[in-house]
């Protein structure tokens, strides 16, 4: 039976947890990102409406409503919370690599031979045996690996926040844009009324001789014309009821919903924060940053892969050849391993190179995230502040387009302008009034997207 001396081993031990506190490669430091004062030219304000809840910010019920249902069924939602767990159990395994790992054994072997058939000679094992082995960390590489399964793990958590991020303000986007659907189809089928009495009309003033034939046929015309835009906002509609209910992770169906306002009242200004708090608040940047100290991590465990591995076994317990006097056959092997690489035609130093590799790759995915953010933002403030500009001059030109039909109406029936000039009118006005109604959506949707921009919509 081999056995080591226990004076040699003790001093292994004792050395290596003196050497166990080392943890060598270089730790992890967020890189310098030379980011602006402030997000826009009048932003000083510290508060940022990510802060809100999003149930401040959608008051409608029926949307509240939707936005929970996904975030309980959506299939990626879903997806994500079992790549959190799944993470969640790797984490596990790189922290518990750390410590001893004990195991017990129970083997039983009867075996017998009987060469020439003249001597019968019995070779029984019985072990009851338990089995402690323990890698010491020496340089850090168990460390590393711990750390880089955490940032993978806390990554997953951002990713799931970026997901419920968007998911929310896709789901209010498509049923803000729902709404205007039905409400520019409304604005269609009574401009089709119109275009019908306007046709009535013209066959009247045409068999009375009052006009040609060319105005007749073109209100004939315009009537289909505009009837065919009935169809296709019908199917726009039933795709969106149904990009809607694949985002709640149901089958399609109808969409319950609220009627368009006329107007939406959107505050003169809004806090949007500091360009920290992008950093803070948005997951996805968060995200790329973990993957960044996942990456610097993994560099760390490449290049501790270049020093010596000890690995301290011992194996406690009794080994006898026959079962009865198992008890009293104490046995037990105390080893110590020591694994230095030697020569791998440079595997291990090139490793550590592709390792240094993609890091630099992650610092710039960690740069483009936070740009990207910046981009966002911006353009979710530009956007903020020009909607109420562009809903107000849309509305002036509704209210002039319908005084200007109302005159066209009137000089029409009076024979002062011919039916070209009112049928100019009626485009103008059904124009006017469809991007007013996209206005008012618009003026939605830049709420929706300011508040993702800045990283709202998660609660820690």
């Amino acid at each position: 039976m081999k056995r080591i001396l226990h004076t040699p081993f003790l001093f292994i031990l004792a050395a290596s947890l003196l050497l166990g506190s080392c943890q060598l490669g270089k730790h992890y430091t967020r890189p310098d990102l030379h980011m602006p004062e402030q997000l826009d030219d009048k932003n000083v304000d510290t508060a940022s409406i990510a802060d809100y809840p999003w149930e401040q910010l959608y008051k409608d019920t029926t949307l509240q409503a939707l936005i929970r249902k996904s975030l309980l069924y959506n299939k990626d939602m879903l997806i994500a919370a079992a790549r959190v767990k799944e993470l969640a159990a790797i984490k596990r395994i790189d922290f518990a690599n750390m410590f001893p790992q004990i195991n017990a054994r129970v083997y039983a072997e009867k075996e017998a031979d009987n060469y020439g058939g003249h001597k019968y000679n019995p070779d029984n094992q019985f072990d009851l045996k338990g089995v402690v082995s323990w890698e010491l960390d020496l340089w850090g590489n168990l460390r590393w690996a711990r750390d880089r399964s955490m940032a993978q793990f806390l990554g997953s958590i951002e990713n799931q926040r970026a997901l419920k991020m968007s998911l929310i303000a896709q789901l209010a986007q498509s049923y803000f844009e729902l709404v205007a659907l039905d409400n520019e189809l409304a604005i269609v089928k009574k401009t089709v009324d119109a275009r019908r009495e306007s046709l009535r009309l013209a066959r009247i003033r045409y068999e009375g001789g009052l006009t040609n034939e060319t105005a007749f046929r073109q209100a004939q015309v315009e009537l289909a014309r505009t009837a065919t835009l009935v169809p296709d906002l019908e199917k726009s509609i039933a795709l969106k009821e149904n990009e809607i209910a694949f985002l709640t992770g149901e089958y399609p169906h109808d969409i319950q919903r609220a009627v368009l306002p006329e107007d939406v009242i959107l505050p003169a200004s809004l806090p949007i924060g500091l360009p920290s708090t992008l950093l803070e608040r948005r997951p996805d940047v968060r995200s790329a940053e973990q993957s960044l100290i996942a990456a610097n991590a993994e560099v760390g465990m490449a290049f501790t892969n270049l020093f010596p591995r000890i690995t301290l076994t011992a194996h406690l317990g009794a080994e006898s050849e026959e079962l009865k006097d198992l008890l009293s056959s104490p046995y037990h092997l105390l080893s110590g391993t020591l694994l230095q690489p030697l020569f791998a035609m440079g595997k291990n130093r090139a490793n550590l190179k592709a390792k240094k590799a993609a890091y630099e790759q992650a610092v710039y995915s960690y740069e483009k995230a936070v740009l990207n953010a910046f981009k966002d933002a911006r353009n979710a403030i530009v956007a903020f502040n020009k909607t109420k500009e562009i809903y107000d001059t849309r509305l002036r030109l509704e209210q002039a387009s319908k005084s200007a039909l109302d005159l066209a109406q009137l000089q029409y029936i009076n024979g002062v302008i011919g039916y070209m000039d009112l049928l100019d009118a009626q485009r103008g006005y059904l124009d006017a009034q469809i991007s007013l109604s996209n206005a008012v959506r618009d003026k939605q949707i830049s709420m929706v997207n300011l508040y993702k921009a800045l990283g709202g919509g998660w609660k820690e």
